[in-house]
């Protein structure tokens, strides 16, 4: 196994891993950044992103990740293709293994790995991501203004995504396995009270209809087996996200989900040396804008922990 040794090492790219990089190598920390699997994060899966600030017109997701990664490299990031896969924080300086075969010890680590949503597995699903099925109505719902939609799941998120596109469609319906949510109290009165969200209990959802575009689901019901078909031009899944966290919890604190917790108000975790940034810690909002300000914080936070490192070992 080939060795190096960096200063800072940033685990993930993305919004948080990009913005990072960033801000690590203006400050001079000649950041390695290590892609992971999904170069570019879950925006590599969207189409259009219409709420980042400073693109007035909108742009494309992988084309926003590209623009990012240029930006980071502009200063001096050296980013590489390629998947940590497993982690050594026990001592000091940390360790990570990328592709099984590279060993970089770093002086500060920084995790971008953030989260997948968690989907279906319904092959017609997959054929119509970004075609009207998603997994985030905050992100796309605007595009549904006016249209049908339906979210699956019965959790606060799915009841939150849910009154989120009441506000903008005509109807939603709002597709529950069983005979019960799972959301807090208040979330489900909201959704019960809400004129044009009708939920279907005990329901699963066995197609997402459409060739080019969603055009409906069919539906049957858990109990009586009976099939049905819902036109609708919008399908969000609301099931949960995983975040990316697991060869992480060896040496770090997760919830009860798998998110990393740090300090609050901060990207720190109770390693020394080791931050966390974007969707890997973040289970609230799940945002692009927020996982690059969270990127900014691990940065600077990586930054103020070497600076008070070497001014100790100068002592």
């Amino acid at each position: 196994m080939t060795e190096e040794k960096v200063k800072v090492l940033i685990i993930g790219s993305g919004p948080a891993g990009y913005t990072a990089a960033i801000y690590a190598s203006r400050a001079g920390l000649n950041p390695v950044l290590v892609t992971g699997g999904e170069p570019g994060g879950q925006l590599t899966t969207t189409n259009d992103v219409e709420n980042f600030p400073g693109y007035p017109e909108g742009i494309n997701g992988p084309a926003m990740m590209v623009d990012l990664q240029k930006q980071a490299e502009r200063f001096g990031t050296d980013i590489r293709y390629g998947l940590v896969t497993s982690v050594d924080f026990s001592g000091y300086p940390h360790k990570a293994v990328v592709d099984e075969k590279h060993e970089i010890t770093a002086d500060a680590i920084i995790i971008s790995t953030g989260a997948s949503a968690k989907y279906l597995g319904l092959e017609s699903e997959a054929k119509l991501m970004n075609q009207g099925v998603s997994a985030c109505a905050v992100c796309d719902g605007f595009f549904y203004k006016g249209k049908d939609v339906a979210v699956v799941g019965a959790g606060d998120t799915a009841a939150e995504e849910a009154l989120y596109l009441a506000n903008i469609c005509p109807k939603v319906h709002m597709i529950v396995r069983r005979d019960e949510m799972r959301a807090s109290t208040i979330m489900q009165e909201r959704v019960k009270n809400a004129a044009n969200i009708e939920i279907h209990w005990n329901s699963s959802t066995e197609e997402v209809l459409g060739e080019n575009e969603v055009t409906g689901i069919r539906i049957v019901d858990n109990v009586s087996g009976e099939k049905s078909e819902i036109p609708l031009s919008g399908f969000f899944v609301a099931i949960g996200h995983k975040p990316n966290t697991d060869i992480f919890k060896d040496y770090l604190d997760t919830d009860e989900s798998g998110y990393l917790l740090v300090e609050p108000g901060t990207s720190k975790t109770k390693v020394e040396g080791v931050f966390v940034t974007g969707d890997a810690a973040d289970r609230v909002y799940r945002q692009a804008i927020t996982a690059a300000g969270s990127g900014c914080m691990g940065a600077l936070d990586a930054e103020r922990f070497l600076a008070a490192k070497e001014f100790e070992m100068a002592q």
